[in-house]
């Protein structure tokens, strides 16, 4: 009796474990990627502004201030594959971001979306809406991961089987991701997203996606308005493919050389030879 008490108390504790994550959040750490933090590091202290502009207010901690606040590598003006080759040079990177790429092909141009959303949620300890979708349709839950399930793909069909431990750590975590970036890309990732109708409804952590085989997505980084007329405009980052370093991307079209992106109702955004439009505009849900 005592043993099988025992066996029951223990089941019972693994269950509150899983299923209470969210509650029992890690130690803070905002980028967790990062081993050490420096506020001088952050975006909005290497993105200067228009002259007249300001950036719009967010809430402390929420999504649209940590991205803001995302680490910089100073002076970089190139971004780098996975593998150590140049990719984007300053003709397209204003800034490249301090976060690693890992040493496979896989975290493009969602995969860096999906990237940083599910750091964010991680940091938070909400590890029940971490969860994305395969290109199958399939939905890959951070949940089933901690418990052990890992997906076997064949083709178009997924199945899941319980072929690990329970872990929550950092790097199962980053596990799961790569996971994710082998089976997910802008198809799935635009149809997971809400669509948001017009430029004006833009926010800080919204993406332009643009589905296909291949397809780009770009996000929303930051956001400032003109203090006179009120005209908003836009910072831009990508990953790419090859993968590579996550950078923000440079405005050509501007004569002062910063990289902020004005969006006009009707008219079509070009970011390198990609054209989006307010049809492409998606957030999470």
């Amino acid at each position: 009796m005592k043993l099988l008490l025992r066996i029951t108390t223990l089941a019972a504790l693994s269950y509150f474990f899983i299923f209470n994550l969210q509650a029992q959040p890690q130690r803070y750490n905002k980028y967790n990627w990062a081993n050490d933090y420096d506020l001088s590091s952050a975006l909005i202290n290497h993105i200067p502004l228009p002259t007249g502009y300001k950036r719009t207010a967010v809430a402390a901690d929420s999504y649209a201030d940590w991205l803001r606040h995302l680490p910089v590598k100073d002076g970089r003006k190139t971004a780098y594959t996975y593998d150590g080759r140049p990719a984007m040079s300053e003709d397209v990177v204003f800034a490249v971001l301090d976060i690693d790429i890992g040493t496979k092909d896989l975290q493009q141009c969602a995969d860096a979306i999906i990237r940083l959303h599910a750091e964010y949620l991680y940091t938070l300890g909400k590890y029940r809406d971490i969860k994305y979708n395969f290109t199958s349709g399939d939905t890959s839950r951070y949940v089933n991961w901690i418990k052990g399930y890992r997906s076997l793909v064949d083709g178009n069909e997924v199945s899941w089987t319980k072929s690990a431990t329970v872990d929550s750590s950092y790097k199962s975590f980053r596990s799961y991701l790569e996971d994710i970036f082998m089976y997910a890309g802008t198809f799935s990732l635009e149809k997971e997203m809400d669509s948001i109708k017009s430029y004006g409804s833009i926010q800080i952590g919204d993406a332009l996606i643009l589905p296909g085989f291949p397809g780009h997505a770009v996000m929303v980084a930051d956001i400032i308005f003109n203090q006179a007329s009120g005209e908003s405009s836009y910072l831009f980052i990508q990953g790419y493919t090859p993968a590579q370093d996550i950078h923000v991307i440079k405005n050509p079209s501007r004569q002062d050389g910063l990289p902020w992106f004005e969006l006009k109702a009707n008219q079509n955004l070009q970011i390198m030879h990609w054209i989006f439009d307010e049809k492409n505009i998606r957030r999470f849900k």
